[in-house]
């Protein structure tokens, strides 16, 4: 597995975790509580592997982009969250600034 694909792989669990909050009730259902420690680990495990090989900062703030950017989208296509204008250009621009840095790294 490479790095950028570990970082991917963790913005993708870290989006379930954040989901995972949403169904735990305050982490008191056990079962969406264990699914959202599982997401945590995994998505710490994986954002570890990929800073062996990947600069910080970068790797860092793609993989919060994925989470923050993912969470956007599933609010508004599972719990029917409001789409208007002015959300769906700062998603726009937290897609643009995690291709950006994408594409600015030196790895």
């Amino acid at each position: 597995m490479t790095g950028w694909l570990a970082v991917f792989a963790a913005g993708l669990f870290e989006i379930a975790w954040a989901f995972g909050l949403k169904y735990s009730d305050g982490l008191t259902r056990f079962w969406p509580t264990v699914a959202t420690a599982v997401a945590i680990l995994a998505s710490f495990a994986l954002m570890s592997f990929a800073l062996r090989s990947l600069p910080f900062g970068t790797a860092y703030a793609i993989w919060t982009g994925i989470g923050a950017a993912g969470s956007i989208i599933v609010g508004m296509v599972i719990f029917s969250e409001p789409t208007d204008p002015v959300r769906i250009i700062c998603l726009t621009l937290i897609v643009a600034g995690m291709v950006g840095l994408k594409l600015g790294s030196p790895v």
